[in-house]
């Protein structure tokens, strides 16, 4: 579906940290962010990957995405194991703003914890809400700037 313009899929899960998460066929779990995150962020110049092999807790830090706009932080959506980086991302950051469910994927994890933290994630059409209440917002704010201007 699109929602203002971002595209959100139905078919896969997300977080309100901007992350989308595809749970694989073998159990394993890919992560990437979101198209509304990516155009946030604006031109993704550097992309900091964890080695794999190393176990994060559910919430850690496990990557840093640098753009022109903002340093961004991906959040461990599981408690797991990385077992696949994307390292094309390393000389090709924008793969990112231009696929972002697809070939910009940004890790795969096997979950450790998957039954316990399955039910933090949330579907597709409840992201496209909680995102259609983030540009009301910023619109509400821009248009209380503006107004306060006119004063």
């Amino acid at each position: 579906m699109k929602i203002n313009g971002y595209n959100v899929p139905d078919n896969l899960h997300y977080n309100k940290e901007h992350e989308w998460i595809r749970i694989e066929n073998d159990g394993c779990i890919k992560i990437g962010i979101t198209d509304y995150a990516q155009q946030m962020l604006k031109e993704i110049t550097f992309v900091y990957l964890p080695e794999k092999g190393i176990t994060f807790n559910i919430s850690e830090t496990i990557c840093t995405l640098e753009s022109k706009k903002a340093i961004s932080e991906l959040f461990n959506p599981f408690t797991g194991e990385i077992i696949q980086v994307n390292d094309k991302l390393m000389k090709n950051p924008r793969i990112i703003n231009e696929e972002p469910y697809g070939k910009g994927w940004i890790i795969t994890i096997r979950p450790l914890k998957f039954k316990e933290e399955v039910g933090k994630l949330i579907n597709s059409e409840q992201y496209a809400k909680y995102i259609k209440g983030l540009i009301k917002m910023d619109k509400d704010l821009l248009i209380y700037r503006w107004k306060e201007k006119e004063s």
